[in-house]
Formats: structure tokens, sequence, C-alpha cells
């Protein structure tokens, strides 16, 4: 029932409230009227009957004096006539003995005992015949204070019903009357009042269709602006009663919101461009940058360092470093955070992440800065890291490359001055032995003066090769011929060493500028120190790359030794550094074969352990050594049209 009430639209609940309202009210009034009509005109039959009773007494005591029975039948006899609602009337004397009555077909004897008179009064009681009721009034009949008789008169009710009957029909008609012009009026009224709140609903639905409300539909607006209705609106509002003034208020909240949606609408545009455009500058940058919250939670990053980091930038936002780093790391990057957190200090320091699977040792530059809010609390730290690693390289090889010319220039100089008295003495030593005997002491003596003197002369070409002292005799020749021809000529010997050598060479035969033999001396000696490296077994791996780009030749020379500590990488070109016994070498191969690279215009470096990728392409056992590789780049001479195809 109160799911069907609720259902009902507001004007029929008005209609259905009114008219219930009315009816309720009208049947209370129309049951008290009746109420006190029935009651009214009851009070005043028993008076009329009281009236009439007593009447026929004072007109009975002559008659009943004289016992004028005749007298006394015409006046019983009168009076019925007289009234139609009088059923019967008799008199008794004083011996309750009827002596007139009204009564035509015998007198009732039960009636005489059905009332009695009580003093002077009259008794009234109502008598039910089954058929009909009627009040019964006994008057009794005086002379002085002595009894004579008493007067019976019985009036009919059915009159008084029929009184009431055709009053509470009157009063009915009368309430249905006023209630169908109740709910005539309620109906026009329930009209009136939900017309106002239809247009509110309507109202709503504009505004939520259109954003704009019932006075700023696009269609209608399309010669005003938005804010002169609005003023229109609140300076001259439509009059009217409460619901109107509700409606013009529900108008004007919705011109309101409309203004504000337009105005959101537009910061929602600017602010979407800005942040759009920051992205795009954040994320086009090579450098890493991210920002870290208060709860050191990732904010943001950007593309370059989420692909770093191997995951999207949506995974990374609310991570932490100890999510994303291994412990070590990750404890060392929160702990700065949150040095810069607290101090409000920058960071400025550079890094070097360990070699990976994917990516040989890199270097970075890290700054982390604070950011400050509105209240200049600190609300984040901004970091960004920039990658160093070619930058490294080229710092090293320029140190490596300053250092190489200070000590050529001075072992050029100091190889210069001893040449000639090795000469000399080398000279003297040969004559001095043409002179004596080979088999005596002195001879022999002279002879190992004549050796070591040739040993010091060939550390003294060393020198000056490394010094570049000797010029090069450079021709145009063939990298790749340059190389084999090596191999060729050290293959049986590092066989016996049960030393592999493989190669894979550019198909192209990239054409150099070049002194044949010094080539040939640069290669022989990485040859050697690859093979002074491996203990027993092992692999030496060369491969060589064009690069029509650079317009460069690249040789890599890779083996299987016992590598290089990383402490000593940069220190093995340098002059008389050596890792082997003493009189096992000069520590002079490698810095002469640097100098004769340089000459070339080329490059020469060193990394140890191999890259893990090399490792892989090479399918190295697990067991085999660390290794070390030698990477020597050389500019090209012209290239073929061929070639560069």
């Amino acid at each position: 029932m109160i799911e069907i009430f609720s259902r009902l639209r507001f004007r029929t609940k008005i209609n259905l409230g009114l008219t219930l309202i009315v009816a309720f009210t009208s049947l209370i009034i129309a049951i008290f009227v009746i109420r006190m009509s029935s009651d009214a005109l009851i009070e005043q039959s028993r008076k009329r009957g009281e009236v009439l009773a007593g009447n026929l007494a004072l007109r009975a005591e002559n008659p009943l004096l004289s016992v004028d029975l005749l007298n006394l039948g015409s006046m019983v006899n009168e009076l019925k006539k007289a009234d139609d609602e009088i059923v019967y009337a008799f008199i008794m004397d004083d011996q309750n003995r009827v002596l007139a009555n009204t009564f035509s077909d015998g007198f009732p004897v039960q009636l005489k005992e059905a009332n009695q008179s009580e003093n002077n009064k009259i008794n009234i009681v109502t008598i039910d015949t089954g058929k009909k009721r009627i009040f019964d009034f006994a008057a009794p009949i005086f002379l002085s204070d002595k009894k004579l008789g008493t007067v019976r008169i019985g009036l009919s009710r059915a009159g008084i019903q029929s009184v009431v009957q055709n009053l509470i029909f009157a009063i009915f008609a009368l309430t249905g009357a006023v209630l169908l012009l109740a709910v005539l009026l309620s109906t026009q009224f329930a009209r009136h009042l939900t017309f106002r709140l239809g247009s509110l609903q309507k109202h709503a639905e504009d505004i939520v269709a259109t954003h704009l409300g019932p006075s700023l539909r696009k269609e209608e607006a399309k010669d005003e602006k938005f804010t002169d209705r609005f003023k229109r609106a609140i300076t001259h509002p439509p009059k009217g009663d409460e619901i109107q003034e509700l409606n013009n208020t529900f108008d004007a909240m919705g011109m309101s919101l409309a203004c504000h949606i337009e105005d959101l609408q537009i910061t929602e545009a600017d602010l979407t461009r800005q942040k759009e455009l920051l992205k795009t500058i954040i994320n086009v940058s090579p450098d890493f940058v991210s920002l870290l919250g208060p709860q050191l939670t990732y904010l943001a990053v950007n593309k370059s360092y989420a692909e770093h980091l191997g995951r999207t930038e949506e995974e990374i936002i609310g991570l932490t470093d100890e999510e994303l780093y291994p412990s070590e790391t990750a404890a060392a990057r929160m702990e700065e955070a949150r040095m810069v957190l607290k101090s409000g200090r920058t960071v400025n320091k550079e890094t070097r992440e360990p070699e990976t699977d994917e990516f040989s040792a890199r270097w970075f530059h890290t700054i982390r800065v604070p950011v400050h809010g509105q209240n200049n609390n600190i609300i984040g730290v901004l970091s960004t890291s920039r990658e160093i690693t070619e930058l490294k390289g080229y710092q090293a090889q320029l140190i490596q490359s300053q250092k190489m010319e200070s000590i050529g220039k001075l072992a050029g100089g100091v190889a210069h001055e001893i040449n000639t008295p090795l000469g000399i003495i080398l000279g003297y030593a040969q004559l001095l032995q043409e002179d004596l005997n080979p088999d005596e002491q002195i001879s022999k003596d002279i002879e190992i003066i004549e050796k070591q003197a040739r040993v010091c002369r060939k550390i003294v070409a060393d020198l000056l090769g490394f010094s570049r002292q000797n010029e090069s005799e450079k021709i145009t020749m063939c990298f790749n011929n340059s190389i084999l021809e090596v191999v060729q000529l050290v293959s049986h010997t590092f066989k016996l060493e049960q030393v592999e050598i493989s190669t894979e060479l550019d198909d192209r035969f990239p054409i150099i500028h070049g002194d044949p033999e010094k080539l040939k001396q640069v290669w022989l000696n990485l040859l050697s120190n690859a093979l002074e490296a491996i203990d027993e077994k092992g692999r030496i791996h060369i491969s060589t790359q064009l690069d029509t780009n650079s317009m460069t030749i690249t040789a890599i020379f890779a083996d299987t030794g016992h590598g290089v500590e990383a402490k000593n990488i940069n220190a093995i070109f340098d002059p008389f550094y050596s890792t082997k016994p003493v009189g096992k070498g000069t520590g002079l191969g490698l810095s002469v074969s640097f100098g004769i690279i340089k000459d070339h215009g080329g490059t020469i470096k060193a990394a140890s352990p191999l890259p893990r990728p090399l490792r892989r392409t090479l399918n190295l056992p697990e067991n085999a050594g660390p290794g070390t590789l030698f990477e020597v780049t050389l500019p090209l001479d012209d290239l073929s049209e061929e070639e560069q195809a």
C-alpha cells in the first residue's frame, strides 16, 4: 500500500489528501449534527408529550370528579384525532380502572402496568411493541393533594425517526456537495501548485541535459552572454509566491553552475594542455627524471626512467626504491632522499651502476633537489640522472693521452740520448771481439756485453717507437689481411699451447692508410698478451666490423685469460707497467701499441672482464676466465662505391 502510494504523482497525492481531509471532516460534522438534531427532536417530542399529557390531566379533573365517562371519552378521542403521532390515550381512576381510552379493538391490560406516575410528576417510559417504539407519558390527576387518577398518552417515535432520517439524508447530500466542491477546488489547487513543481523539474532536466538551465539554452542564448542573463535573472527575478521564488533561486543556481562549469572546462583544458606539454618535455628528455613524495614513493617518472627500470610509468607510480632496486642500492637511494627531505640540501654526485645481463657498467651524474610547497615546506624530492659513461670514457682517454704524451716525450728524449752511447758500446764490443780468441773468457764476457747492449738498444727502439720518434711508412693496405697474416704466423705456436684462435672478419675487406709492419706489431702484441694471460686451454676471438657512418674499422681481440683487475685496467698502457714476472717482459708492448695506433689516428682501449653479451655470443663455458677485451678503432681510407653500398 505504501509502495503504491509512493508511486502516485504529487498532484494525485494532493487531491487524495485534500479529499480525505474534507470527507473525514464532513463525516464528523454530519454525525455530530445528526446526533444533536436527533436529540433535539426527541427532547422536543418528549416536551410536547408532557404538555399534552399535562393539559389532558387538567381538563380531566372535573369530568373525573363527576364520573362523566362520555366527556372523558370525547377528550381522549379528540386528542388522538388532533395529533397523528398520538398512538393511544386513556384515563384511569385512582383504582387504575380505565375510564376512557382510544383503543377500538380492546384495551391491552398489560399497558396499565407499563408506566406508573410517581408523586405529582409526569413519568415517561419507552415501550417497544416489537413493531414500533412508543413514548408513554403518565401524568397524575390531582385535586389538592389527592390523586384522582392518571392520564396516559402514547406518542409514536416513527414521526421523529422520519424527521431524523430526512435530516440525515439532507446532511449527507450537503456533505457530498461540499465534498465534490472540495475535490474540484483541491484539483485546481493541486494543478496550480504542481505546475511550479513541474517547471522546477523541467528546469532540472534542462540543466542535466544542457548544463545551461531553462533561460540559458544554447538556441535561446545565441544573442546574449551567460553573464548578462545571469545578472538579469538576479536583479529582475519574476515575482511570485515561495515556489516561484524557489524556482527563481533554482534558475539562478543553474545559471551560476553553468558559469562555473564553463570556467572549470576552460581551466581544465588549460591544465590538460599544460600537463601534456610538461609531460612531453619531460618524456623527450634522455635524462632519468623522477619525483618522490614525502613517503619516498614515486609520484611521477618520465619515459626514459621507466624504460631504464624495465617497467611502465603507471607501474612505477606509488612504488618505493625498495620495490625497484636491490636492497643495498635501494637503501642508499632512500637514505639520500631522506637527507634531502630533512635538510633541504642538494645532492650532486656521480654513481656507477654495476654491469647487468643487458648493459655493461654505466656512469650517471645524479642531482637530487628538494621540492618546496606553498608554505615553503619540503614536499618532495626531484631527481635527474644523466648517463655520462661516454663522457667518463673520453675523460679517461684524455687523461691517458696526456699522460702518454708526457711519458712519450720523456722516454723519447732519454732514448735518443741513450741510443748513441749504446751504439758506441756495441761497436767497440764488436771491435774487441774481432781481436780476441773466441775461446777466451774475456771474449765471452764481451759477448755478454754485446748481447745486453742489443737488449738495451731494443728497449730504446721501443721507447722511440712509443714516442713516435721513428716515422711510419704508411701505405694503402687491407685491414683484414693485416690481421690474417699475423694469425697465420702464430697459429701453429698457439695450437701447441692449446689456445684456439677464431676470426669473424668483415667480408667487405676495409681499406685503411697505415703502416703494415707496425700494425702487425700491434696485433702480435695483443695476441702475445692474450696467450700469456691464458693459463692452460683457452680461446682467442678476433672480429672486425666496418662502420660506414663513422668511416671507421674496429678490431676486437677477446680472450679467456685471467683478465685484468678493474683498478689496473687504465694502467696497462703505461710504459714499463707489467703484470709479468721480472725478466719476462719490459712492459712496453702495450705502450708501443698505444703509440702506433695513436700515430694512425685511431684509439685502443681495454675492458675486463668480457661483457656478458659477448660471452654469450662466443658461447664460452661457465668455467672460462673473466677474459680481457681490446678494441682497436682506425679511420678508413676513402671507400669505394661498392663498399659504401
